[in-house]
């Protein structure tokens, strides 16, 4: 009976032993920051790869100081061809004509931007990077790294990048511009979220909040409602607590 019992407590630490090991060894697997980025810059190379022509309609709402009174809504269509072409149109303007103002710097921003994407790109070259930690997106688990921009520049972002374990592709990003705009705005504050459309992953929502000289706190929030690409609609929605649900795709009448 004694031996038996002494086997039993064995046996017992044995499994305890193997379970803190396997758990040791599930623990340790997070890839090192090196191994993170590099993937990272490969998948967004592939990504790149299967970017096709296509025209998103966005929806760009101002605030002020109050969250809950749009103070301008912008509506606009944006033409991206492969590799490095924007054009964009205003299709319609309500409110203060300063929301039509702001957006169309930004869209022209957003073209010059994309005519060259390597400067700006989430790549050594451009940022350093720092591991945070791991944390679920929507089930989705992901590495958070700091961006570290290697320079000060408008185009550029200082902050956090939340990584997708499994794709290696961004989620989300949250922080600031590396250097201000101009001398009427600071305190910029932005965040980019990320989704698949069509076979391509994009960004598909925004927010940037800043202090502007004489207009106090102003925030711009956009997202993409709807993509045309060749004979396929892919459209965006929004639940009411304004989280931005991967689109979803219809075909297009002929």
């Amino acid at each position: 009976m004694a031996l038996r019992q002494q086997t039993s407590w064995l046996l017992f630490l044995y499994l305890v032993a193997g379970m803190a090991s396997t758990s040791a060894q599930t623990g340790s697997t997070v890839p090192t920051v090196e191994a993170i980025v590099a993937r990272m810059t490969r998948a967004r190379a592939e990504n790149r790869a299967h970017f096709r022509p296509y025209v998103v309609t966005r929806d760009y709402k101002l605030f002020g100081k109050e969250r809950d009174k749009t103070k301008s809504q912008v509506i606009a269509d944006v033409a991206f061809v492969p590799p490095d072409s924007k054009k964009y149109t205003i299709q319609q303007t309500n409110g203060s004509e300063l929301g039509g103002i702001i957006v169309r710097r930004m869209l022209a921003n957003e073209a010059e931007v994309t005519k060259d994407y390597a400067s700006t790109d989430f790549s050594p070259e451009n940022y350093g990077f720092r591991f945070i930690r791991k944390e679920d997106v929507n089930g989705q688990r992901c590495y958070v790294l700091e961006l570290l921009p290697r320079r000060e520049d408008k185009h550029l972002l200082r902050g956090d990048v939340w990584v997708d374990a499994n794709t290696y592709l961004p989620r989300r990003f949250e922080g600031e511009l590396a250097k201000a705009p101009s001398w009427w705005v600071r305190d910029v504050r932005v965040a980019f979220i990320y989704g698949k459309v069509g076979e391509m992953w994009l960004q598909t929502a925004s927010e940037a909040s800043a202090n502007v000289r004489i207009l106090g706190r102003s925030t711009m929030v956009s997202h993409d409602v709807k993509y045309q690409i060749s004979e396929v609609v892919v459209i965006a929605s929004a639940s009411p607590g304004g989280r931005f649900h991967p689109p979803h795709i219809v075909v297009s009448p002929h």
